[in-house]
């Protein structure tokens, strides 16, 4: 459920991840290949969404992918959390969908707004209104897995709950997948950054998904070192049976 608390800063971060996206859609459209693309891409995105934040809310802390890390943002209650490209493999690579804009803010390390747009599906998923909680299926549960190093975690869940394999890029695409109902589980072993999953564990909660670690434990930013070493967004109803598989 989103929080009424903080109705200025869901819309916020919605409409800097949708601006970003638009941007990064031209840049995309332009003459820019492979690693050019990437890099300018993550470059142009970060100012327009620190510059967004900074006009907007100047006495909160940044902590950006592509900024430098100011330790002062460890004496701030309020950082904004953002990934200015994530997935920026598939943004590179001409026709994919599966990349993403990260903008969350979190407050005493507990992410309170975010947003995650999907630029090429023409789609911002937030905490300004979030999606509906999915339905409770009886079919055998879609489980979104890197497109390139799927864990060993993801095939014992397949293996366990009878489930499918479906390979996808960015962080951020795999939690919406969840949270719009196109998948059921995103359970990440590997280890992410704090910028990976703000936005996505904000806008999944917000759409009643569970949000933790893969032991259930809760999911804490803002922290000296930003990583994280795993993540699990799913349905409610299957939160019980994979954390009891004690996956770490």
């Amino acid at each position: 459920m989103t929080s009424t608390l903080y109705t200025t800063e869901h819309i916020v971060a919605a409409e800097l991840a949708t601006h970003a996206g638009d941007f990064l859609l031209e840049m995309r459209a332009g003459g820019l290949q492979g690693e050019a693309l990437k890099e300018a891409g993550d470059r142009a995105s970060h100012d327009i969404l620190v510059a967004g934040l900074q006009e907007r809310f100047p006495a909160d802390a940044v902590l950006s992918e592509e900024g430098r890390d100011d330790p002062a943002r460890l004496r701030c209650r309020r950082v904004w959390i953002v990934d200015p490209v994530d997935g920026t493999r598939e943004f590179s690579e001409r026709g994919r969908d599966d990349w993403a804009v990260h903008v969350a803010l979190a407050v005493d390390g507990t992410v309170v707004a975010g947003a995650v747009a999907l630029p090429s599906l023409g789609v911002t998923v937030s905490t300004a209104s979030p999606p509906r909680p999915p339905p409770v299926t009886c079919r055998s549960p879609r489980i979104v897995v890197s497109r390139t190093r799927p864990p060993i975690q993801a095939y014992l869940l397949r293996d366990y709950l009878d489930g499918e394999l479906v390979a996808m890029g960015s962080a951020g695409a795999k939690a919406m997948a969840v949270a719009r109902g196109e998948a059921d589980i995103y359970a990440h072993a590997g280890g992410q950054y704090e910028w990976d999953s703000a936005a996505p564990a904000a806008v999944a909660a917000a759409a009643g998904l569970h949000v933790s670690r893969l032991d259930g434990s809760p999911l804490v930013y803002n922290q000296f070192d930003p990583w994280l070493p795993d993540l699990l967004v799913c349905r409610a109803d299957l939160a019980h049976s994979i954390i009891g598989l004690q996956l770490k």
